[in-house]
């Protein structure tokens, strides 16, 4: 029995009635087609069962047809929902995603950029601790190689899929102040390597000031603090008059809340907590989290689409901010206190694990 031959391009092509270059750019997702061209394209090769392999991509056009993707953690489902984002639009055009995580590190962004570099990516789709100063990410980009962050607030020099986390905190900061709470804290982890910690918290106290309330208290964390509710309570128990917490995160909103049982504290009657992400366990908990709520799916499919344009060597500017809702829960209530009086009783913001930082104006 004679052997089948293996269908190629032309034959796509002949079938599609088009030329070679017009099937190739179709199928490869590299340029321009009528829609009645690409329809008749696809609709060719999925009858001939063909696949534009990758390897003879890679080799006619001097690509690796893999795009690197660097996120701080995969344990919180925000990033997981922003790289789910990137792969769905990234299905169909031919590129792989490699996926690496580096622990909040600036070191180990350092080393996961090199090392998605020395595989060969053809970009790059990052959330790190400082981009604009990453060493790595300078080489890359010193290469051509095109880069499209998530989750950054705009740096010069970049393009990015964001949200404005100043924009964003200073609504959490209207909704404390509208049920009249004026002694508030802000928590964080790992407030000094994170720039969108460091936005929120601008936004939260430059609000709280423009409503005449006291400064926030401004509370960093360890992992290991963050992870130990017995710990986290001994950080809140001196906080005398608090009553409400904005967390830069959702975890950390929840882990107040168990912190707060243990120090005898209800939420939200002595203390409300407002989060930041909108992750989907915040609804179902017994107590739902009140909390900013996000698209980080819609997040990644904007950063990989960008990504895509570069490649195709289309011009890119910074598009505005992805939308944001204030998502209201069963952790936030009226201030039982509240009154200006309380300012008196004792200094506030108190000293405890606070930061120095350049706050951003607005």
């Amino acid at each position: 029995m004679a052997q089948k031959q293996k269908t190629t391009i032309k034959d796509v092509a002949r079938l599609a009635g088009c030329g070679i270059a017009t099937a190739s750019r179709v199928l490869n997702n590299s340029g321009p087609a009528s829609a009645e061209v690409r329809e008749r394209v696809e609709a060719a090769a999925r009858d001939l069962g063909f696949s534009f392999s990758a390897i003879g991509r890679a080799l006619q056009g001097g690509r690796s047809m893999t795009i690197g993707c660097l996120v701080p953690s995969l344990v919180n489902p925000v990033f997981a929902e922003a790289v789910q984002g990137v792969q769905e639009t990234l299905a169909g055009t031919g590129y792989q995603l490699l996926i690496a995580s580096s622990n909040y590190d600036g070191d180990a962004d350092n080393e996961a950029i090199a090392t998605l570099v020395g595989k060969e990516v053809d970009g790059l789709i990052v959330t790190m601790v400082a981009p604009d100063r990453s060493a790595a990410l300078k080489q890359a980009r010193a290469r051509g190689l095109p880069v499209s962050l998530m989750f950054h607030d705009p740096l010069e020099g970049f393009v990015t899929a964001y949200v404005d986390n100043f924009e964003a905190a200073r609504e959490v900061a209207r909704r404390f102040a509208e049920l009249g709470h004026r002694r508030t804290a802000f928590l964080s982890l790992r407030f000094s390597s994170s720039d969108r910690s460091r936005n929120r918290y601008a936004g939260f106290h430059a609000e709280c000031r423009a409503r005449g309330m006291p400064d926030p208290a401004l509370i960093e964390l360890g992992a290991a603090e963050a992870n130990t509710p017995e710990v986290l309570a001994e950080i809140l128990a001196p906080l005398g008059g608090l009553t409400a917490i904005f967390a830069s995160n959702d975890f950390l909103a929840i882990a107040v809340q168990k912190a707060a049982r243990l120090i005898g504290k209800q939420v939200p009657g002595d203390l409300s907590v407002v989060g930041f992400d909108g992750i989907e366990i915040g609804r179902l908990l017994d107590v739902p989290l009140a909390t900013i709520e996000t698209a980080p799916e819609a997040m990644g499919r904007q950063a990989a689409q960008t990504l895509l344009d570069m490649l195709q060597g289309k011009a890119c500017t910074q598009p505005p901010p992805l939308p944001f809702d204030f998502r209201a829960g069963a952790t936030l209530a009226s201030s039982r206190t509240g009154s200006r009086d309380d300012d008196q009783v004792a200094p506030w913001p108190p000293s405890v694990h606070s930061l120095k930082t350049d706050l951003k104006q607005g």
